[in-house]
């Protein structure tokens, strides 16, 4: 069913999980101190050789946008095609927006933050979401989804403030489908620092409700 982007369940869709596909979970809640819109894609068995390229691709294209440094004002029109550079060098492509703003216990698809030709120039203090995807048709589908902060970035010149993006959601990707050899060595060090603000941020709370189960999850999903 996650090969329909937008899939909406009803009695008749429903099966049962297996260890032989692979599961999108879109995400999120409301709460007093702020919104949430999160999606992670797995895989509990042995993904297929395209399954575990095309996860991947769309990782890479996550990564390439909530790193990029651009100058302030830039339109999110500009960027978004930084996450889908890595599933066009091989032909492929998702057929929904790479981004939406998303409001402080307000609305989840919150208008005018994005990457679409109407949103306003990213500014810092917006939320966006940055969830680039790739679906097939019948068979699977997938989405990496996380909220991003527009955020002034450390650069070397002292001219003008440039903008980059600060990922605030802290949820582990999936290793099982991940081909590092698909990955730069700078989109390896990406994913090692955010495991390791991961592993900072959200260890010593699950310790906090001694849930040990789950804190042994974490140290292994975050792994260098």
């Amino acid at each position: 069913n996650a090969a329909l982007a937008h899939y909406s369940p009803s009695n008749g869709s429903s099966r049962m999980l297996s260890v032989d596909e692979m599961y999108l979970l879109d995400t999120g809640g409301q709460y007093l101190d702020g919104t949430t819109d999160i999606t992670r894609t797995v895989h509990w068995g042995v993904p297929t050789p395209l399954q575990k390229e095309a996860y991947t691709r769309v990782l890479m294209g996550n990564i390439d946008l909530a790193r990029l440094i651009f100058p302030p004002n830039t339109a999110g029109r500009a960027v978004e095609s930084f996450a889908r550079r890595a599933l066009w060098d091989v032909g492929l492509n998702y057929g929904h927006g790479t981004g939406h703003g998303i409001g402080n216990f307000l609305s989840v698809h919150e208008w005018p933050v994005g990457f679409q030709s109407s949103n306003v120039p990213l500014t810092a203090g917006m939320f966006t979401s940055i969830e680039p995807g790739y679906y097939r048709d019948g068979e699977f589908g997938i989405r990496i989804e996380d909220i991003a902060l527009v955020v002034e970035a450390q650069t070397k010149s002292r001219e003008e403030p440039f903008m980059t993006f600060e990922v605030v959601s802290l949820v582990p990707y999936d290793r099982n489908l991940i081909d590092l050899n698909l990955l730069s060595p700078e989109q390896i060090r990406y994913l090692n620092s955010y495991y390791e603000t991961i592993r900072a941020r959200v260890g010593p709370e699950l310790l906090r409700q001694h849930l040990e189960e789950e804190h042994r999850w974490l140290q292994r999903s975050t792994q260098p």
